[in-house]
């Protein structure tokens, strides 16, 4: 696959940051240690862009919405659905299948560590385009008090995936810093020269009713031109 084609589908793990209230499958583009409590049902529904900057044939809007549910024995199974908007049409659809278990958890010392998969499977434009997988560790230090931060610390590796995803395995890092009861600053990182490799300030808003709203910038590790704008709003039932 073409490096421009890779652009509206970097969007790997999307998602919202774990809150005090909320627990979430991801920080903001990374996955946490995390996962959806049994019989709970979370959905969120992603805007990514580049069209603010971008000129011609890179430009991309891309819609990403994702279903997860706990299953129980901190098991959590989710699937992402991305279409993208091109000025060349032809417009690529990809469904990404997750899952990820939380094999250790200590809330008295904040302490918990998850691993997982997310598997990345063209439906269009098949034809030059792989089809792999993620495969991820991490673990977590939860600090105490109201606006305690968080760091998440990992790593992960692809599995299948061809020569345009340069970097076969990376790092994953994440700061998640509360600012008042509703608001919170989250940033996170993979390492690499891939679609996973970007670092992700953002700013994360708790909504009535398990809801959030986050709004941020990823910024490419290698390339200016492969930055984007995201919008993430999700609720859990």
């Amino acid at each position: 696959m073409k490096r421009k084609s890779l652009l509206p589908l970097m969007a790997l793990i999307l998602g919202l940051s774990a809150q005090q209230t909320l627990a979430q499958s991801t920080m903001m583009n990374a996955p946490s240690s995390d996962v959806v409590a049994a019989k709970k049902v979370y959905l969120e529904m992603d805007f990514i862009t580049n069209y603010a900057w971008a000129q011609g044939d890179v430009r991309f809007t891309n819609y990403l919405p994702r279903a997860v549910v706990g299953v129980g024995r901190n098991i959590e199974v989710g699937v992402n659905v991305s279409y993208t908007h091109t000025p060349v049409g032809g417009e690529p659809i990809e469904i990404q299948p997750n899952a990820k278990w939380q094999f250790y958890n200590n809330e008295g010392k904040g302490v918990a560590a998850a691993a997982g998969c997310m598997f990345f499977v063209p439906i269009t434009k098949r034809a030059g385009t792989d089809t792999f997988a993620q495969c991820y560790s991490v673990a977590s230090k939860q600090f105490s008090g109201n606006y305690g931060p968080k760091f998440t610390g990992g790593g992960y590796r692809l599995i299948g995936a061809g020569p345009d995803e340069e970097t076969k395995a990376g790092v994953i890092a994440g700061y998640e810093q509360p600012l008042t009861q509703r608001l919170s600053f989250i940033v996170d990182w993979q390492s690499g020269n891939n679609r996973l490799g970007y670092i992700s300030p953002s700013l994360n808003l708790s909504t009535p009713r398990n809801g959030n709203l986050s709004g941020g910038y990823a910024i490419a590790n290698q390339g200016r031109g492969r930055n984007w704008l995201f919008f993430f709003y999700g609720q859990q039932f």
